[in-house]
């Protein structure tokens, strides 16, 4: 059984995004003890400490139009004299891959074989893709607005594999916002054409794929892959910490007024408490998401020698931090994701669309133990306060039925995994 894996961190510096991979690595390689499993990456070294037994493959610049304009329609934007938005074409793309399939398939392989004789980078990805027996997208939030460059590529990939005939796997998604009229009609191009689409939350993802025509069949809530890795490192007693978290990027949407407010929240609870505020990071990217540089800017004043988290750089390790915890604090999902899984209530921080459709899908999935404090300069101070000391309160009362849900949602992981296997027997 030879499997290729796209997934959400090609960096491999997300804990979340790791932890997702390695889950879905050990439950494919459980169910086909032979399988040859290659994974999409930029770095091979920290794949491989990650997920050792895998075959890191390397990421090719794609040329997206190649892929979805046929001949004709591209040729006639290359002509018009004005700038028509692209989405028009994408409309047009779709519209002549739905009634003529028998004229849009040829020449796009026309187009292809062209490609590969002047790409050899292009040519060993379209191999690699041809020699597979199925192709599977890990889990993430990565299907957005907020990533359109992710989105494009994914899609390109899932789009690349249909039409090689090879079928399709999505696992552990987060779906939307998607509003973007390009990206839109490539996801209603591409998606109900995936053979199953796994969700970890409906509440978000089910209307969005209904939108785009995908049929019911092919869509089932499993929760998040990562919870398993949570849950079975899960500690008996409730720590007597506060983890931190806030994810400062242009998708959450966190400026500096927010922030303060955010800190002094955080001062003000552990004094009054008098207890240690845990760095809880999950993104570590030097240059884009760096949680640790977040954490101890909030931590400033407070507790001056913190790292901010730089050395919790494993998903074992987060776990590990989150266990000293009674609440999690976090604006970053998957510090929330490995808090309830271990009977650990949130509050999830919360001011983008992304982040509220993150934090309100994992509230429905685990049902209790996780509130949302919506981020604004009205008494957000106060309102997080308020929130903290009621989780604080309701934590061993709210533990087991955390548990609870965290274990319903593995176990469905698990029936949707033996499902495949079973389709896709080789």
């Amino acid at each position: 059984m030879k499997i290729l894996i796209e997934n959400s961190g090609y960096p491999m510096t997300n804990m979340g995004d790791i932890s997702m991979l390695q889950v879905a690595v050990s439950r494919l390689q459980s169910l086909w003890n032979n399988a040859v499993i290659s994974v999409l990456t930029d770095r091979p070294d920290l794949l491989n400490k990650f997920c050792p037994g895998v075959r890191p493959l390397y990421v090719p610049s794609l040329p997206y139009t190649a892929f979805w304009f046929p001949c004709l329609s591209n040729r006639f934007y290359n002509l018009l004299p004005g700038v028509r938005p692209k989405h028009y074409f994408a409309e047009l793309d779709w519209n002549l891959h739905q009634k003529f399939p028998q004229l849009t398939y040829p020449l796009l392989e026309l187009k292809l074989k062209r490609l590969i004789q002047t790409n050899s980078k292009l040519s060993a990805f379209l191999t690699e893709i041809e020699a597979v027996d199925l192709v599977v997208a890990t889990g993430g939030g990565y299907i957005t607005d907020n990533f359109p460059e992710k989105t494009h590529r994914t899609l390109t990939i899932l789009n690349l594999a249909t039409w090689l005939n090879k079928p399709t796997i999505m696992l552990g998604q987060g779906l939307g916002p998607l509003k973007s009229q390009n990206l839109l009609t490539k996801a209603k191009l591409v998606l109900p054409r995936v053979n199953l689409i796994a969700l970890r939350e409906g509440r978000a993802g089910i209307p969005l794929l209904k939108s785009l025509g995908v049929s019911d069949e092919k869509v089932i809530v499993t929760g998040d892959d990562a919870i398993e890795l949570a849950f079975q490192a899960r500690s008996q007693q409730l720590g007597n910490g506060i983890g931190i978290n806030l994810r400062v990027a242009d998708y959450s949407m966190v400026d500096n007024d927010c922030f303060e407010q955010v800190k002094m929240a955080f001062r003000e609870i552990a004094i009054q408490k008098n207890v240690p505020l845990i760095p809880i990071p999950i993104a570590h990217d030097p240059y884009k998401e760096n949680d640790p540089q977040a954490i101890q800017k909030l931590l400033a004043g407070f507790d001056d020698y913190s790292d901010g988290g730089q050395t919790i750089d494993t998903p074992l390790k987060v776990i590990q931090q989150v266990q000293k915890c009674r609440v999690v604090v976090t604006g970053s999902y998957h510090a929330g994701v490995f808090a309830l899984s271990q009977g650990i209530p949130i509050v999830g921080l919360a001011k983008s669309q992304y982040y509220k459709n993150k934090f309100l899908g994992l509230a429905e999935q685990f049902e209790s133990g996780c509130q949302i404090c919506l981020i604004k300069p009205d008494n957000l101070k106060y309102e997080l306060i308020t929130a903290i000391n009621q989780a604080w309160i309701l934590a061993e009362e709210v533990k087991n039925t955390l548990l609870e849900s965290a274990h319903k949602q593995i176990k469905q992981g698990h029936l949707v995994y033996q499902k495949i296997h079973n389709t896709f027997i080789v």
